[in-house]
């Protein structure tokens, strides 16, 4: 790399680390085997934390529980087995001030690293043991070797950063460090693609200056505004993919304007509604309930985008049982009143069938015009369309979907397949969209305007019952705008959860299955397991179904459901459990979402600690559908401190967005983003939780941007997004 002008981002992705000093071989192998095979891929690996060398303490000076970087010379070091088998490694260090001891267990290498004259840098906490105070397992960086020769005399006296090491790879945190150093002193000075004028008003150092106060900091005061900056940069580059992607979207859309009228939404239950009434109106009218305040304004927002030029992309975030059915079904119907189809996508065939039965429940007795049958109307046609549906009735609903007389179709992935065509496909809901990745979104998207003879965007809603943070959901959903369901309808009474964890505790929760089976009741029991494994101490649903037929549920009708059993025998299970045949259903988590089954009042969930937080509030979330008081219980001791935070907070809380904020803090943003978390475009150093006032710059710094020409204007953010994304899209998002 020669010293040129300011380079690119993309420049430094087109160099390989091979092109370092140093870089044989094998270390290639040990920088590829973790993810670095650039320049930039070693420039955005960033330190774990650093140690200020500036302030180095003398070991005199070490007090117990002081976390802290020492430097010394190793005088002496025994290596012996424990009592347990464990391999000790015990070193003696002195300093001109005193001696000190480390002690590092099942390191037997240790002994031949820190030999007798070895100077090394000792970083970690000060411990007591029998007295005298020692480290434990520290990190170590050799200053100087046991020949007298000097590893890097210029990071002495330095703040030096530590790297994630890897031991399978053989990768040391100083050789990592050494690497990134070569490579930030050899890119010289790196090009800043945003405006200066913004990196001013929101008082940002500038891309040069971030890269070196991250990784090579004179004093620790360089680094927060050097992460900041990264930080910065990284929501920018997410915000403005999600941006470009909504413009492109409205550029290239051929939108349906839906009727749907705003004094349709206000009717009340029990309303009189003339036969020529839309079917919004006399759904609505037929319901069971008023709906909530948070449902007409959500409906609101709905009918603004429904009636306009360009196609509703819009996520549908509601907690469980807020009634975020209802809202979709209106959506659905608005569609079908214009003389379209509709298109319901879950992600399992469980969740097809319920849906399937709950939506022909829901929509019977509404009609539509047919001038090919006799009398000039018929029933809604509501049918499903899953992989394992007969060959002959799949073609029946593909001929209907193709002539129209299929209005609403519910299936799986099927529904992505090629042979489906539609006759005009106006709405797609999709619900539980965390089960479902972008590309399968947009993939059905592409399909109902390609796979429709009108040739037109359908409206898209995107339902989700799995609360995540807003933060997240600016991340996840930003592509689509977002409405919310923070309110659940009149008389619902909170579930009353109890974590129990002793036997004596534990017989209770039986006890309350037996007198609520007693009152004309039903209950599931949850287990994390189908078959009974050796390898793992878990309640199997096979073990107990007959453990609870036998025992504290003996002469009650207890069924058993998991995803192991074929589609036939599950929706019979089901069937008996709605209908009352059976009294208790012992499950795994196949009954995770949409299973509704009103007279359901407990759940017993055991083992319940193996569970995630958002699983057990939906787990939670198949009880309390009625106006009757409902009960879970959580079984199990947890292991782990973890693992009681999750279930001190279920007893806690019954507000999934609330429950979403403790799972973003337990587990980290990680395995909540999902899939749209990949490759370059991972939050390698950002944090939802820390970070919110950064990604909301970000988002209007990204709206400023895109919104006049797009990113004509700025070649070099266009230059830097592109390494960030695969080819394909680039062509898509980039074309003039």
């Amino acid at each position: 790399m020669s010293e040129a002008a300011p380079r690119r981002l993309r420049q430094l992705g087109d160099v390989p680390v091979s092109q370092l000093r140093n870089v044989g071989d094998k270390r290639l192998a040990a920088l590829t085997s973790i993810g670095i095979e650039n320049v930039f891929d070693l420039l955005t690996t960033y330190p774990r934390r650093y140690i200020d060398r500036t302030k180095r303490v003398d070991l005199t000076d070490l007090a117990v529980g002081d976390e802290a970087a020492v430097f010394g010379e190793v005088r002496k070091v025994v290596a012996r087995r424990t009592r347990q088998g464990r391999v000790m490694v015990e070193v003696t260090l002195v300093d001109d001030g005193g001696s000190f001891k480390v002690v590092f267990f099942n390191q037997a290498w240790r002994e031949r690293q820190l030999v007798p004259g070895v100077q090394a840098l000792f970083f970690g906490k000060v411990g007591d043991f029998r007295g005298q105070r020692q480290m434990t397992n520290p990190v170590v960086d050799v200053i100087v070797g046991p020949t007298g020769d000097e590893r890097d005399g210029s990071r002495i006296g330095r703040v030096v950063a530590i790297y994630p090491a890897s031991g399978k790879a053989g990768l040391t945190s100083w050789e990592i460090g050494g690497f990134i150093e070569q490579s930030l002193r050899r890119a010289g000075p790196l090009l800043d693609p945003v405006p200066h004028a913004m990196i001013t008003q929101l008082d940002l150092v500038d891309r040069t200056a971030s890269f070196w106060g991250i990784h090579l900091p004179e004093d620790l005061t360089q680094v927060a505004p050097a992460r900041r900056r990264l930080v910065f940069d990284e929501f920018l580059r997410l915000q403005l993919l999600l941006a470009l992607r909504r413009r492109r979207m409205q550029e290239t859309a051929t939108g349906i304007r839906h009727p749907i009228a705003e004094e349709d939404l206000d009717v009340t239950p029990g309303s009189m509604s003339t036969p020529g009434a839309s079917l919004v109106r006399r759904f609505l009218a037929n319901h069971r309930f008023t709906l909530t305040r948070a449902q007409r304004r959500v409906l609101g927002e709905m009918a603004a985008d429904l009636s306009g030029a360009l196609p509703m992309h819009r996520l549908l975030q509601g907690d469980v049982g807020s009634g975020k059915t209802v809202v979709a079904l209106t959506a659905l119907l608005s569609s079908i009143d214009g003389g379209r189809q509709g298109a319901l996508m879950v992600p399992t065939e469980v969740l097809a069938e319920q849906h399937l039965a709950s939506l022909r429940e829901d929509l019977a007795g509404l009609d539509q015009p047919d001038p090919n049958v006799l009398g000039g109307v018929r029933p809604l046609s509501i049918e499903l369309l899953t992989g394992r549906i007969r060959a002959k009735d799949r073609q029946r609903v593909l001929d209907g979907l193709r002539d129209g007389t299929v209005d609403i179709v519910v299936g799986t992935h099927a529904l992505l397949n090629d042979d489906i065509r539609f006759r005009s496909l106006g709405m797609i809901v999709i619900d539980e969209q965390h089960r479902f990745g972008v590309e399968q979104r947009a993939i059905l998207r592409e399909n109902g305007r390609e796979h429709s003879e009108e040739a037109a965007d359908p409206d898209l809603l995107v339902m989700t019952a799995t609360p995540i943070p807003r933060t997240a959901a600016m991340v996840v959903f930003g592509d689509l705008d977002r409405s919310v369901l923070d309110e659940m309808p009149h008389g619902r009474l909170e579930i009353s959860t109890q974590w129990l964890s002793e036997d004596d505790a534990i017989e209770t929760c039986w006890q309350r299955v037996r007198s609520e089976v007693a009152l004309g009741n039903r209950a599931y029991v949850i287990c994390p397991l189908v078959e009974e494994s050796d390898r793992i101490e878990a309640a199997s649903a096979v073990q107990e179904r007959t453990r609870l037929a036998l025992g504290e549920l003996r002469g009650l009708a207890i069924g058993l459901l998991h995803g192991q059993m074929k589609g036939p025998e599950k929706e019979s299970v089901m069937s008996q459990f709605r209908s009352g045949e059976l009294d208790v259903l012992v499950a795994t988590v196949v009954i995770e979402v949409g299973v509704d089954v009103p007279e359901a009042t407990v759940i017993v969930i055991e083992d319940a600690w193996r569970f995630g937080l958002a699983q057990l509030h939906q787990l939670r979330g198949r009880v309390g559908r009625s106006e009757r008081q409902s009960y879970c219980y959580l079984l199990g001791v947890p292991p782990n401190g973890e693992g009681e935070a999750r279930l001190r907070a279920m007893v806690d809380s019954n507000d999934g967005f609330a429950l979403a904020e403790v799972d973003l803090e337990l587990r980290g943003e990680g395995t909540l983003l999902g899939s749209r978390q990949r490759g370059r475009s991972d939050l390698r150093l950002a944090s939802l939780r820390e970070d919110e006032d950064l990604l909301i710059a970000a988002q209007a710094a990204a709206s400023e941007l895109v919104q006049h020409h797009g990113l004509s204007a700025q070649p070099a953010l266009v230059d830097e997004l592109r390494l960030f994304i695969e080819p394909e899209e680039a062509d898509y998002l980039f074309k003039s």
